[in-house]
């Protein structure tokens, strides 16, 4: 089993969240695009949302469906992310995770 030092954690930490940053930042702009298309036409087209939705509701709509998906997406990097080097880093018994009993090997989905 291989120690890694406080630097290289540090540093590992830090990739880590800049990546997470970055497909927080791409998920975030292609959210924007998608949910603001839709608004601003039906508040162009449709009389319900002409008389309802003002521009504040429109920046509304627009920013939060954004940051959900910013959020999301980061989230699911940073734990993907730390699967992938939690799995690396771990004890060679550990990562012998196939069931010795039968001849098939796991599903897809439970391979790490």
């Amino acid at each position: 089993m291989s120690t890694v030092s406080l630097d290289q954690k540090l540093a590992l930490a830090k990739r880590c969240s800049r990546e997470a940053t970055l497909a927080g930042a791409k998920a975030a702009a292609v959210a924007t695009v998608a949910s603001a298309i839709p608004t601003l036409a039906s508040v162009r087209m449709l009389p319900w949302a002409k008389a309802n939705i003002n521009p504040t509701g429109q920046a509304l709509i627009i920013s939060t469906v954004a940051g959900m998906a910013y959020f999301i997406a980061a989230d699911k990097k940073i734990l993907s992310l730390a699967r992938r080097h939690s799995f690396e880093n771990a004890p060679e018994h550990l990562k012998n995770t196939s069931y010795q009993g039968t001849g098939r090997p796991h599903p897809a989905f439970f391979r790490p």
